[in-house]
């Protein structure tokens, strides 16, 4: 966590707006053309192709990279063999700020129009007003719904492959889930630790690319129709117990991490009530990027497409900002 100080002042973590009452100018009350709430490939997107309109742009979000950050290797972004998403958020990142867009570190909690005008309020105390909105705020981990996950996350409960990866050098970790992603992390972290136990809720469902590669690694161990039933540990998380669906028979797995890889949540919850969502809590969109909104457009997981990947979330969040253009200019 990032410790700043300043004379006989100690700020601890990233303050947005404390930070910003020293080094920089307040943006509050600022009207923008575009504000983008997100920052991962749709967003940072929509933020190149909004400069490039010369709209005065602000991209406020709680991260930078969103859920791209957590792809071990990349391999179908045009442009580039193979990439990791660190790197290739970093490349985004550098041409983002490169031009003449603003940028906040902040989690909007409320958004709301009043007179033509959309005021967006974060988690710091900071109001933000803007003609048109981008949505590209992503999605969140699902959790495992398990007593004591809170307790263990971090300390050996990990959403994130990539960031806590290494720590589990010829360690013994689990991977939960059946999909591209927990497959990926299970073949990844086979190559890491020593054993790798994969559980699976009922079947695996992935693509003949990864499902390819998972056979071919040894070290991997898979239940399937399982799910952890419960973690054990102190401080630390040491072991888990899983239990078959089906026979509902339970099995203790001594361990020293796992990594929950079973889904995402779209991050909608302060827009309920004020754009139209499906049964997933995904913001409706029409082909243009529009929502039920006028002035507002959304782009990238958080939406109802159907393809959640990179290089799509990428040209939505060009359509979005494009059609944001068009609002600004037509009124």
């Amino acid at each position: 966590m990032p410790v700043t100080i300043v004379d006989d002042e100690v700020i601890i973590g990233f303050d947005a707006q404390r930070l910003n009452e020293i080094f920089g100018r307040s943006r509050e009350e600022e009207l923008y053309d575009v504000l983008i709430i997100g920052a991962g490939p749709a967003g940072l997107t929509a933020g190149v192709y909004c400069e490039r309109k010369m709209l005065n742009t602000l991209i406020v979000s709680e991260n930078i990279g969103g859920q791209a950050l957590e792809s071990w290797a990349i391999e179908n972004y045009m442009g580039f063999r193979m990439v990791t998403g660190d790197e290739l958020m970093k490349k985004f990142e550098e041409q983002v700020r490169s031009g003449n867009i603003h940028m906040e570190l902040d989690r909007i909690l409320s958004l709301q129009s009043e007179d033509g005008t959309f005021i967006a309020k974060t988690a710091t105390g900071t109001k933000y007003l803007a003609k048109a909105v981008i949505l590209a705020q992503g999605k969140r981990p699902k959790k495992l719904g398990v007593a004591d996950e809170e307790r263990y996350l971090g300390r050996g409960l990990s959403v994130c492959s990539t960031c806590d990866g290494p720590l589990y050098k010829e360690k013994v970790v689990a991977v939960v889930g059946g999909g591209n992603s927990a497959l990926q992390t299970a073949i990844e972290m086979s190559k890491i630790a020593r054993e790798v136990h994969l559980v699976v809720r009922s079947t695996i469902r992935a693509d003949e690319s990864y499902l390819q590669a998972y056979k071919e690694r040894k070290n991997i161990i898979t239940h399937t129709h399982s799910v952890i039933s419960a973690l054990h540990g102190n401080s630390l998380l040491k072991a888990i117990t899983i239990m078959d669906r089906d026979s509902g028979r339970e099995t203790r797995i001594e361990l020293d991490g796992v990594f929950a890889e079973i889904g995402w949540i779209p991050n909608t919850d302060f827009l309920e009530g004020f754009v139209d969502m499906n049964e997933q809590k995904e913001i409706r969109i029409d082909i243009n990027c529009h929502t039920s909104v006028p002035g507002i457009f959304a782009a990238g997981d958080v939406t109802n497409i159907k393809t959640k990947q990179i290089i799509t979330a990428a040209g939505e969040g060009a359509k979005a900002a494009l059609e944001a253009y068009e609002y600004h200019v037509n009124g």
